[in-house]
């Protein structure tokens, strides 16, 4: 065989989903391992909807996916052009050289003309087709009439009966009864390409040798085959990839949650962990690893392993690979990370100093095992910067409401009221100073002293705690993190003003 060539070809209409991204990743994942070429080609021929912003947004989604391309509209290649926009004379050509061989004709039927003959056919239960109506004008006449200013579409010609067939690699030998297609549009009365046409005159001249695409493209693929034949074009090789469900057997939509790209780089999924699943969709290694990077993933890819089941997406999944993929940073690249998302919600400035990126580490490191997302860090850190005695939660309301715990609570606030410094060493003398002034220990005495503290009845154990707050506030910030004896003199005013707390 022949170089292996690839290509994805999405069309700037709106972000990319997660669907088209497998499709995209499979394509990628197929031409590294073999050695081939991946293409990336702009199919932007619907003006309307059409946007070059939706392009470069694409190119920048694909490009933090980790997906790399050899030729396309921003780096060029002996191929091109790669939008379709700026292949309209090809597509012309290619059209005339079909009328001209008599396998095309000119259709001069108004979109009123086709939709009444939709209608019709609806109505005696028949399947929609077009009845060839103008398929018999000569085509001197036809000329004359576009020369008197008549609009006409271009049709191929499509025998009325017989079948048609070809080899999926995925799913085997398909067939089509070609009385069911009817004759399609090749070029619009407006000069645009249809995309049955379009594709086939693309994946020619590029030399595509597998089109790996979606299943949704299954009853595209005689009419492409049609156009193959009139052409006289070899036709590459097909593997239609099954669709991505949710897990109600669904096609994958917003209702399911997140489903482009840049949603679930907006929620602080990594690109890698992503990668890694999407893989999965349809397709998994021999040995069942589960975490695996790009490498790894290149090394055991099997395009005929690929199943014809549909591919469930499921979140919780995903989530767990972005933990396991987190958990392979280093400390230094989890706070890059982890930075971005902070900034955003206030917590840290826009100019970091060593002393600000040493404490974020730290912190990082000891909140990032309790999310599945990165936007979920800051509802973490606010632990430490945030301290509302009123807005406790239930839970640290009815600890307080024992006799015992409140003494204790006050007792602690006393005692560190007016330190200018706080480290585990203090901690521990205040904390036996109070176990034996009470006689509580375990959770009865460290409770209270939790809430003490933070205002809340759980969260990050207090020896790693006490230790990122302390070092925390001495750092400027854009919310300061309130200190010990700030925390210690607003509790005991929150209680002293509470009359609902036993006294």
């Amino acid at each position: 065989m022949n170089q292996i060539r690839v290509r994805f070809a999405p069309s700037p209409t709106g972000y990319i989903h997660v669907g088209n991204a497998r499709t995209a990743l499979f394509n990628w994942l197929f031409a590294r391992q073999k050695g081939g070429i991946f293409i990336l080609r702009v199919e932007d021929t619907d003006i309307e909807r059409s946007k070059e912003e939706y392009e470069k947004r694409l190119i920048d989604d694909l490009r933090w996916l980790g997906l790399d391309w050899d030729e396309g509209p921003d780096i060029g290649g002996a191929y091109g052009p790669y939008r379709q926009s700026e292949r309209l004379e090809i597509y012309a050509y290619y059209a005339q050289k079909l009328i001209q061989s008599g396998q095309a004709y000119y259709c001069f039927c108004s979109p009123e003309e086709l939709e009444k003959e939709r209608e019709e056919a609806l109505a005696k239960g028949l399947l929609p087709r077009y009845s060839g109506r103008c398929r018999h004008i000569p085509l001197e006449k036809a000329l004359s009439r576009l020369n008197s200013g008549e609009k006409a579409a271009i049709r191929l010609k499509v025998p009325s009966k017989g079948e048609l067939g070809f080899h999926d690699l995925i799913r085997g030998d398909l067939t089509f009864d070609l009385s069911l297609i009817g004759d399609p549009i090749l070029l619009r009365s407006n000069g645009l390409p249809a995309y049955n046409y379009a594709v086939v005159i693309d994946d020619h001249l590029m030399a595509i040798s597998h089109v790996i695409r979606g299943e949704d493209h299954i009853s595209n693929t005689p009419r492409q085959l049609l156009v193959y034949r009139s052409l006289g074009f070899d036709p590459p090789l097909f593997a239609h990839l099954s669709m991505v469900m949710g897990k109600d057997n669904t096609r994958l939509s917003k209702r399911h949650g997140a489903t482009s790209l840049d949603q679930f780089a907006q929620m602080g999924i990594l690109p890698e962990a992503l990668f890694n699943y999407l893989a999965f969709l349809g397709w998994a290694p021999p040995e069942g690893q589960e975490v695996l990077s790009r490498d790894e993933l290149i090394a055991l890819f099997d395009l005929k392993k690929v199943s014809r089941s549909a591919a469930i997406f499921d979140y919780e999944k995903l989530y767990w690979l972005n933990r396991q993929h987190l958990k392979r940073l280093t400390l230094s690249e989890k706070a890059k990370k982890a930075y971005p998302f902070l900034l955003e919600a206030g917590l840290l400035p826009k100019e970091m100093t060593s002393q600000h990126w040493s404490w974020l580490e730290k912190a990082v490191d000891n909140f990032l095992e309790t999310v599945n997302r990165l936007d979920e860090l800051p509802e973490r850190f606010r632990l430490l910067f945030d301290f509302s005695p009123e807005n406790m939660d239930k839970e640290a309301r009815e600890i307080l409401d024992k006799e015992s715990s409140l003494r204790i609570v006050k007792l602690f606030c006393e005692k560190i009221k007016t330190l200018t410094s706080f480290n585990l060493e203090v901690f521990n003398q205040v904390v036996n100073e109070i176990k034996k002034e009470t006689g509580a220990k375990g959770k009865e005495l460290y409770h209270p002293i939790r809430i003490a503290l933070t205002a809340r009845a759980s969260g990050l154990e207090l020896d790693r705690l006490i230790p990122l707050i302390e070092e925390g506030t001495k750092l400027t910030l854009p919310k300061p993190i309130p200190s010990w004896s700030e925390r210690a003199q607003k509790m005991l005013h929150f209680l002293d003003n509470r009359p609902f707390f036993k006294v």
